[in-house]
């Protein structure tokens, strides 16, 4: 019923994941979506301790923390999904300035 935090495990490893992203919004979203776990922890009613038979009935809170986890991956992996569109973009734009002769890439510009 006290639970109120959440300690990740690896989060170095997240947070470094967050700070390689290109945009400063994505980087902002990812954050926010992490600390929300404290509120909403604070929030969730515990769940119903009494019923120990009841194997479904794993607590308000946990089910709380498992939304909140597949909110996070699912976050994390379109911003990394977008973020790689946005590298091979960009590639893809240089190795055309690098095929093109010169006059063509500045006549065009």
């Amino acid at each position: 019923k006290k639970l109120v935090h959440v300690d990740l495990v690896e989060e170095a490893v997240l947070r470094n994941t967050i700070n390689a992203l290109l945009l400063e919004e994505w980087k902002n979203d990812m954050n926010a979506e992490i600390n929300s776990i404290d509120q909403i922890l604070s929030d969730t009613p515990a769940g119903d301790t009494n019923n120990f038979f009841d194997v479904d009935d794993g607590g308000g809170k946990a089910r709380a923390i498992q939304r909140w986890i597949r909110a996070v991956l699912r976050k994390i992996i379109q911003y990394k999904a977008q973020h790689q569109h946005v590298l091979e973009e960009a590639a893809a734009t240089l190795q055309l300035q690098v095929a093109l002769p010169q006059d063509i890439v500045i006549k065009n510009v």
